[in-house]
């Protein structure tokens, strides 16, 4: 007997697969009302986000059953061609990758054109290295038009610290003869109390992600919080095992959203067995290392002038950059 075909809302025909790509959630076989409100209360809002999610955490977030999730898992994953293609369409779709400018071009040019889209880039250096100066400019420049640099989006900024000012915000508006006062209603700032908090925060960043046009995120900083509140060996592998987890819900979500931006602060730490060489670095150890696609480490330079160095990049070499932090914001 010939399996019996379904039909979507939107007229498509699947036997366990959508021919068309104008497709939702609600069309994948097995995504009932129920499942549906699970997912969305989960956070999955999308074909893309519930195909890159693990089937492990979709069952233990969701609460949905082994066979169901799946199901639904692989239906995604078939829509989003999830498996092998040719190098040259990844050439293809790098070559037309966006980019947001830094507002230094001795940066911009280190980076081969400034923070880059779908990828999670670190900053890390000690205190007062520029990291939440550049991270207010970023969320400045990300609304900006394409042709000067900009994304033409907002920003949802996670402040861990406490070190959010809208006064710099303003500054940095008027050096661009912006209107603060717009800039400032499309940088959306969420306040993280604790680690538990903070983690909370980027889970639900999908539905703000999608109401409102974001295209960069800032968590400023990582780790702050897990360090004040994971203390001793002993708490050491629970904590980087969360701190994992944490930092993967990051990438996802640059891999779910066309011209996404992630950025995260990161606190440094010194190595007491160094005599040689700089014994400062990042915290957070491999997991940290691994997670982030891009990795920048800040240090100053005289007066006002700070030193970017790119510590690793899959497609950029070792090398360093000299920009300036004023009262208007970053310039070279």
């Amino acid at each position: 007997m010939a399996k019996k075909k379904s039909k979507s809302e939107n007229g498509d025909e699947f036997n366990g697969k959508i021919s068309k790509t104008s497709y939702k959630l609600e069309d994948l076989p097995g995504v009932g009302d129920a499942t549906l409100k699970k997912l969305k209360e989960t956070g999955i809002l999308s074909i893309r986000a519930l195909a890159l999610i693990p089937l492990s955490k979709l069952m233990e977030d969701a609460g949905i059953g082994e066979k169901t999730a799946d199901k639904i898992v692989k239906a995604a994953q078939d829509l989003e061609k999830m498996g092998f293609k040719p190098a040259d369409q990844i050439w293809q779709k790098r070559k037309g990758l966006k980019r947001l400018t830094t507002s230094s071009q001795n940066f911009d040019d280190l980076l081969a054109g400034g923070i880059e889209t779908e990828a999670v880039t670190e900053l890390y250096g000690e205190y007062r290295t520029g990291k939440t100066q550049l991270c207010h400019q970023l969320c400045v420049n990300v609304q900006l038009p394409y042709d000067e640099g900009g994304l033409e989006g907002c920003a949802l900024y996670i402040d861990t610290e406490g070190t959010f000012r809208p006064e710099r915000i303003i500054q940095m508006s008027e050096a661009k003869d912006l209107d603060y006062n717009k800039v400032l209603e499309k940088i959306i700032v969420g306040r993280a109390y604790n680690s538990d908090h903070q983690i909370l925060l980027v889970r639900e960043s999908p539905k703000i992600i999608e109401e409102n046009n974001i295209k960069l995120i800032v968590v400023d900083s990582l780790i702050g919080h897990f360090r004040s509140e994971y203390i001793g060996r002993g708490t050491l592998a629970t904590r980087q095992q969360i701190l994992n987890t944490h930092i993967h819900d990051l990438l996802r979500l640059t891999v779910t959203y066309d011209e996404l931006a992630v950025i995260f602060t990161n606190q440094v730490s010194a190595k007491p067995d160094v005599f040689y060489g700089n014994p400062i670095t990042h915290t957070g150890g491999h997991i940290v290392a691994h997670g982030a696609t891009i990795r920048i480490f800040l240090r100053k330079g005289k007066g006002e002038q700070r030193v970017a160095k790119v510590v690793d990049a899959p497609n950029l070499p070792e090398s360093d950059a000299v920009f300036t932090i004023t009262e208007g914001g970053i310039i070279d």
